[in-house]
């Protein structure tokens, strides 16, 4: 059974706790956004050094390398949406399909150890860049291309728990 592409739409969890994960992203000080980041790589340094990462538990469902490598696009795509939210007034965002990706990119095939890799520097990046939000800069604006809208410090939080969630789903 091929994975089911993801379409629910996430932003609800920037309002309520995530009933599985159990991140609340309303607890979450902007400014600590660059550290709480930074602090995941470890986990996730962890995980792609199982020996059954590149199994996916079911048929229906990522292995660890595979979340591993989407986390590390992730990092890499929130760190070009704060950077044209910082720059631009209200940008829109590209959409990303995420599946289409993981196909395209054939996550279950890479390296683990590259993946690592790669995703530790994408989350120092874009931790750098979190860490370089000035003040004023928390509450600009921009738009998904669903029409979602965030401010730097809400895309922050929302970010953070793809990246928590995604541990969560990893969990051994």
């Amino acid at each position: 059974m091929p994975i089911e592409p993801d379409t629910k739409d996430w932003t609800w969890v920037l309002q309520q706790p995530c009933a599985d994960c159990g991140f609340e992203a309303d607890r979450v000080p902007a400014d600590q956004l660059p550290e709480l980041l930074r602090s995941t790589t470890e986990r996730w340094s962890e995980v792609l050094r199982r020996d059954d990462v590149a199994e996916r538990p079911s048929a229906d469902v990522w292995s660890p390398l595979e979340y591993g490598a989407h986390i590390r696009d992730v990092h890499r795509i929130f760190n070009e949406r704060v950077r044209l939210m910082v720059e631009q007034e209200t940008p829109t965002f590209a959409n990303w399909d995420q599946d289409e990706t993981a196909i395209a990119e054939r996550y279950g095939e890479q390296d683990p150890i590259e993946v690592e890799l790669a995703l530790i520097e994408a989350a120092g990046e874009v931790a750098g860049r979190y860490a370089a939000v000035g003040d004023a800069q928390w509450e600009r604006r921009g738009l998904r291309s669903n029409g979602s809208a965030f401010t730097v410090a809400s895309l922050g939080r929302y970010h953070l728990h793809d990246v928590v969630h995604h541990l969560w789903d990893v969990r051994g």
